[in-house]
């Protein structure tokens, strides 16, 4: 059950749509955003693993941020959080804010002055909020796609904002696009709580080139693969690896359809070239990404 909020606005912004989450399955919090801005990611989302994760916008105080989370670290819930940020805020009637706890408490404030349509969707665990949009149907088709989607929490914003553009967007256009996932120990070889924190600071589709992005990420940084995606490279895959990699000047054998130590080798060499070494296997094995990539890769030669 969600409940919508409507506000209308008179002041010029930066128009923005977002959504915050918490995963109650294994704690990950995390905002995803989309602007007619540039470099949204700098100042729309912020995130703490075992705190909570906050998007400030409109007429945005960026202070609201790192203020935020730390009011909750300190032990305050959302709503209770947010109502103190509003309290000291000279213009509480032009900002937008949307605060997720850990405990995945959700409080959200849409300012009136805020420029039309603005308005924000609450649900478990998720707030969807926007302004300068084509509508209220925006934040509804986000939050029903996050309700909806299977998958971990990174799918799930993928899908909520990709759903908010298809419902309209933002009415002046597209400019960029972020997303950030927070996880303890999660980031770089554990040393931050960075999960997933890339930008699209300038770009005609941005969300797409996001997506695009965290692919590659995903496929670098991540383990989150099917094991259902894990593919025994038989003959015909052989074929593909083998041709496809002639195509990129890493294999100079002949094309066998055996995975013998030459082919090995190239494939081993083109992960390494790619920084694919969380997904490398030495078993006969291959991750259906990474044979989708080289694929690709090679479609452009």
């Amino acid at each position: 059950m969600v409940s919508l909020v409507n506000a209308f606005i008179r002041s010029q912004v930066p128009s923005t749509f977002s959504i915050v989450a918490f995963d109650p399955s294994n704690g990950d919090l995390g905002v995803a955003v989309q602007s007619k801005f540039i470099a949204v990611g700098s100042v729309v989302p912020w995130a703490k693993a075992g705190v909570g994760a906050i998007a400030t916008q409109a007429w945005c105080n960026v202070s609201s941020g790192p203020d935020g989370l730390r009011m909750l670290e300190e032990g305050l819930s959302a709503p209770e959080a947010l109502q103190k940020l509003l309290q000291r805020d000279p213009r509480p009637e032009v900002r937008q804010i949307a605060i997720v706890d850990v405990k995945g408490g959700v409080a959200a404030h849409t300012g009136k002055e805020c420029m039309s349509w603005a308005g924000h969707v609450t649900g478990s665990g998720f707030s969807c909020q926007g302004n300068i949009l084509a509508g209220s149907e925006v934040v509804e088709s986000m939050a029903k796609a996050y309700d909806e989607t299977r998958g971990d929490l990174i799918e799930k914003l993928l899908q909520a904002l990709t759903a908010g553009q298809a419902a309209g967007g933002d009415r002046r256009g597209q400019q960029s696009a972020a997303l950030l996932v927070v996880r303890e120990k999660g980031g770089y070889e554990g040393y931050s709580d960075r999960y997933v924190d890339l930008r699209v600071d300038e770009h005609a589709a941005p969300i797409e080139e996001l997506k695009r992005v965290f692919q590659i990420y995903d496929m670098t940084m991540l383990s989150r693969e099917d094991p259902k995606n894990l593919l025994a490279i038989d003959h015909d895959i052989a074929i593909t690896i083998q041709r496809d990699l002639k195509k990129l000047r890493i294999y100079d054998g002949k094309i066998t359809g055996s995975f013998d130590l030459a082919t090995q080798k190239a494939l081993a060499d083109f992960v390494h070239i790619n920084n694919f070494e969380n997904k490398m296997h030495k078993d006969g094995r291959i991750w259906k990404s990474i044979l989708n990539y080289l694929e690709e890769l090679a479609t452009k030669v």
